[in-house]
């Protein structure tokens, strides 16, 4: 079975629908050099709305607070705030030479989110995400701070994003000892060309019940297709090409591999390479939504198309297979070869296939009208 942006679900271990597809809007404004001017911003956001998609990502660093300005008076224009569930995030720092104004300290979580809730033109955000972990900040002092804003009502839900999977855990665990609200989301980086977040963070988010927001699921776009070894041409990659930022770091020899790969298995499916590679990563175990970007109204009507199908096993296995990472200690550990040595030879599981059956529901309501 296949749903596009009309099916919901709830994200981690919450009672909070969302659409499996959300909509990135680090893209909304020009100000970094690249991204989308306010009229294509709106009709991308328009787009994604009038599909079905409720759920909206943005920070307050993007482009220097355009794109949460922008996006709560989209919100506002078409009256949908008690509909749309707004993801923003705080860390970084917008003021040089002041060091409260960014991090993860409480000071700075308070300035972040009256910041936020004034740009967006709202009395409260639905999940409120730590943007970078900062190294220093006590995770107790973070936890604090967001379940006193939960329980103040400025913030539904809260999250992490680009931290170590032993803070997550350490956050998790102290919520439910100490009675703090619960971690609903992760927000990483995960594609068929990054897939660091399989060793710890999948298993943690499916353990601990904490759903995982995917963040540049096409590499930065290099999964789209337009790029080619040797080829130079438009977009972030190429724009960001040569700077020290290891999130655009993606032109390496296993990434082409990948590319190659990715546009064979899409010409046998015939769907373009960004769906391919979007349906892939949105239906790996414990991802609850991906974030797409887009700087073209284009680019976001094709992607919207990635749940349309169903990718068949075997093709699913082939990029799995040609994206697969080299296994590191102690996870090397873990791979078949090692773990029959502790089972016998014999097939062991934690449960049959079956054991946990999905709660869906389908279809329209009864009512209570006899017309």
């Amino acid at each position: 079975m296949t749903d596009g942006l009309n099916a919901y679900y709830t994200l981690g271990r919450s009672g909070l629908r969302v659409s499996r597809l959300a909509l990135g809007t680090m893209t909304f404004g020009t100000d970094w050099g690249w991204g989308a001017d306010r009229d294509t911003a709106q009709a991308i956001f328009n787009a994604y709305v009038d599909a079905g998609g409720n759920l909206f990502d943005t920070a307050d660093l993007y482009t220097n607070g355009a794109s949460e300005t922008w996006l709560g008076q989209f919100i506002a224009d078409r009256g949908l705030r008690d509909k749309a569930v707004i993801a923003t995030k705080f860390s970084y720092n917008a003021e040089p030479g002041n060091p409260n104004a960014g991090g993860n300290g409480r000071k700075n979580i308070l300035r972040a989110v009256e910041g936020s809730l004034r740009r967006l033109g709202t009395d409260y955000i639905d999940l409120f995400l730590l943007h970078t972990w900062d190294r220093i900040t006590p995770i107790e002092e973070v936890m604090r701070t967001l379940d006193d804003l939960v329980r103040a009502g400025t913030v539904r839900h809260i999250g992490l994003s680009n931290v170590p999977a032993w803070v997550a855990a350490r956050a998790q665990t102290l919520a439910v000892l100490r009675a703090w609200e619960p971690l609903t989301a992760l927000q990483l980086e995960y594609s068929l060309a990054e897939r660091s977040i399989e060793d710890e963070f999948i298993p943690l988010g499916l353990d601990r019940g904490i759903g995982t927001m995917v963040w540049s699921p096409l590499a930065s776009g290099l999964l789209s297709g337009k790029y080619r070894p040797g080829v130079t041409g438009e977009g972030r990659l190429e724009a960001m090409r040569g700077t020290d930022n290891p999130a655009f770091a993606k032109f390496t020899d296993r990434n082409w591999r990948i590319v190659a790969e990715l546009g064979a298995v899409a010409l046998a499916v015939g769907k373009p390479m960004a769906q391919v590679a979007l349906n892939w990563v949105a239906n790996r175990p414990g991802v609850g939504s991906v974030i797409l970007g887009a700087t073209k109204l284009t680019q976001l009507q094709q992607s919207l198309g990635a749940l349309d199908f169903t990718l068949p096993p075997d093709l699913a296995a082939r990029l799995a297979a040609v994206s697969r990472p080299e296994p590191r200690f102690p996870y090397s550990f873990f791979q078949p070869e090692i773990q029959a040595m502790l089972t016998g030879g014999v097939t062991v599981g934690d449960k049959p296939a079956g054991y946990a059956v999905p709660t869906v529901t389908h279809g329209g309501g009864a009512g209570v009208s006899a017309a």
